[in-house]
């Protein structure tokens, strides 16, 4: 019992700790069928706090979809790479960073979010303002109308870089799903307490026959 108990204990302390890794990285599946068939946009955005920010950067990866891109994405700022579905990079070096592209939406669209830098890795103590990064969704080619989301403004949902390194994510939207994915370090841990659990069932067994 006292193994089950420092095992559930382990796992709690994982899932409660700080996301602080370079790079961290989320999972975002997005349920687009309710607007399959309609002509319109999505925007990403990276950008750092009105103060002094840390410099950070995250890419985007794994960008699919059953919907159509336009192929006329429109960039400002420090955005590089790209179009989609190649990866994008933006930078938070300019107080705007954006790219935004029209889409015909299919039944889903699925990326993931690196993030990685020095805010991140080796928060300094000395800035005065994070680093934010959103992601909008709307139903008209010109991104003014809100789509799948309870933020009159587009926003789905958006990830914060605190000042102490670790991320902040807060969704807006019921129809997308925003997962951090678990660090190598966290997984290991939970292999180990799993193990525990298995090794204790063991000897709970042998003790049981041996009576």
């Amino acid at each position: 019992m006292l193994v089950l108990v420092l095992v559930a204990l382990s796992l709690l302390a994982a899932a409660a700790a700080p996301t602080w890794a370079d790079p961290i990285t989320y999972h975002v599946s997005i349920n687009t069928s309710s607007i399959a068939g309609t002509a319109g946009s999505f925007d990403f955005n990276f950008n750092p706090g009105p103060l002094v920010s840390q410099p950070a950067s995250l890419q985007i990866v794994n960008f699919a979809s059953d919907g159509t891109l336009a192929g006329s994405a429109s960039t400002f700022g420090d955005v590089s790479g790209g179009p989609l579905p190649s990866t994008l990079t933006f930078d938070n070096g300019g107080p705007f960073n954006d790219y935004f592209e029209g889409f015909t939406f299919g039944s889903t669209l699925t990326f993931d979010i690196n993030l990685f830098g020095p805010a991140l890795t080796a928060p300094n103590g000395t800035a005065s303002s994070g680093s934010a990064f959103g992601f909008s969704l709307f139903s008209d080619p010109a991104g003014t109308i809100a789509a799948l989301t309870t933020d009159p403004t587009g926003l789905a949902f958006r990830i914060d870089i605190q000042l102490n390194g670790t991320t902040i994510a807060t969704n807006s939207s019921p129809a997308t799903t925003l997962a951090a994915v678990p660090e190598p370090g966290t997984l290991l841990l939970t292999a180990t307490a799993l193990a525990g659990v298995f090794a204790s069932r063991r000897r709970c067994r042998s003790r049981v026959f041996l009576s």
